[in-house]
């Protein structure tokens, strides 16, 4: 039986990144997918964040950065301002979901947003993005300018919020365990022992 990490993101979160750094050396070698799953931080309308005000770059300065050198990521702080919703991103995430390229283009919207400074809330830039990874360009703009996702994504933020209770990304659940925020390590270890336990 295959192990499933499952990993609730934003993708204008920079740790959502980051973190699939660690959980590819994590599993390495072994039977273990990794599942990325759907949170807005800031729903509509709820205001997204603004790069010239002061958080952004406070945190960037004293967290992101140190941890993204750490992990050897050159990843900078994207200047679209303010900051792009991603409802339509994760709606293109479904569409790829769905043909089982998941993962796949969720690491590619956000290699194209901290990576390349994409306005990832533009449809004909999630359209290029599947192209990338193998999907049709065209037919995933035609999904989304036609919200043929727009039910299914909404039911997926309702399990998130309802069934497990995220609040923060990223969030890692791997069996039982649960992590709120960047794992360290050991937790990662300890999680991934425990599931091969129980399997």
């Amino acid at each position: 039986m295959t192990t499933e990490i499952i990993v609730y993101t934003d993708y204008v979160c920079p740790y959502c990144l980051l973190v699939d750094k660690v959980l590819q050396r994590a599993v390495k070698g072994r039977h273990i997918k990794i599942r990325w799953r759907p949170f807005e931080l800031r729903p509509f309308p709820v205001p997204t964040l603004k790069v010239e005000d002061e958080y952004l770059p406070s945190i960037w300065k004293q967290s992101v950065y140190p941890l993204a050198d750490k992990l050897g990521i050159d990843i900078r702080l994207p200047r679209i301002s303010p900051q792009p919703r991603t409802t339509k991103a994760f709606e293109g995430f479904s569409y790829a979901e769905e043909r089982g390229l998941g993962s796949e283009f969720s690491i590619a919207v956000m290699n194209a947003f901290f990576k390349q400074g994409k306005n990832i809330g533009d449809i004909k830039v999630l359209a290029e993005l599947a192209e990338d990874i193998g999907l049709d360009r065209d037919a995933m703009q035609n999904a989304l300018e036609c919200n043929m996702y727009k039910s299914k994504h909404k039911s997926a933020l309702k399990y998130a919020y309802e069934e497990d209770k995220i609040t923060v990304v990223p969030t890692i659940i791997i069996g039982q365990k649960r992590c709120q925020g960047f794992p360290t390590k050991s937790w990662l270890t300890d999680a991934l022992k425990a599931e091969a336990l129980d399997n």
